[in-house]
């Protein structure tokens, strides 16, 4: 318990650390929410870096920024745009798969609503959360491997999935801090708290955390 009450000292701390703008692709996107353009951001996001994903989506958006024109585009024209995202072309069949069902059974509009997300299938949980924070500015929390990471080994929670954790972050977490906990924790886990060898020694929270689970540090 005596970890849980740090929350607030801890995420404060952060923030000031990771400024707004050097969040990720998705939290600057929040700027100018476009749904789909998020949507398809977090699918081509997923196992790729955010500089790479960023670069590839501002490509693929010259051509198709819309349903319509994802499902329009060829195949192996989107292949060859979104290559270097890795499992490219898993990710091009759900694209198209995607942009058809948003057609199809939403009125080419993304559901704004997380039972309808899942229900498409290619977007799990996270993407869902994802979309419903980012574009609908929804208090949900996406969590990613980061966001599970940190605060187990923070002590805050004892969990073994990030479906657990989003449960059990959501009982114990301010609902003021769920909106920026993904891009400052995200950036933090890339940059400090990272999963093996973190960077404890110049970690801003480095006094708050029991390192649980650390078995080196830097």
């Amino acid at each position: 318990m005596d970890n849980i009450k740090n929350i607030k000292i801890i995420i404060d701390i952060l923030e000031k650390h990771f400024h707004y703008a050097e969040r990720t692709t998705l939290n600057r996107m929040r700027q100018k929410p476009d749904a789909f353009k998020i949507l398809i951001s977090c699918l081509l996001s997923l196992r790729t870096q955010d500089n790479t994903t960023e670069r590839i989506s501002i490509e693929l958006f010259k051509i198709a920024d819309t349903p319509e024109k994802i499902l329009k585009l060829p195949l192996k024209k989107l292949e060859k745009i979104i290559f270097s995202s890795g499992h490219y072309h898993k990710k091009a069949l759900t694209l198209k798969h995607v942009s058809k069902e948003i057609i199809k059974r939403f009125n080419n509009k993304v559901p704004d609503t997380k039972e309808e997300l899942l229900s498409i299938k290619g977007i799990g949980p996270k993407t869902a959360n994802i979309v419903l924070n980012f574009a609908f500015n929804q208090p949900v929390l996406p969590i990613d491997t980061h966001c599970h990471r940190i605060p187990n080994r923070l002590g805050w929670i004892k969990t073994k999935t990030p479906e657990k954790t989003e449960k059990e972050l959501e009982k114990i977490l301010p609902k003021q801090y769920w909106f920026e906990f993904n891009g400052i924790f995200v950036l933090f886990g890339k940059t400090i708290c990272q999963p093996i060898s973190p960077w404890c020694s110049k970690c801003p929270i480095n006094d708050f955390c029991p390192k649980i689970g650390v078995e080196k540090s830097r």
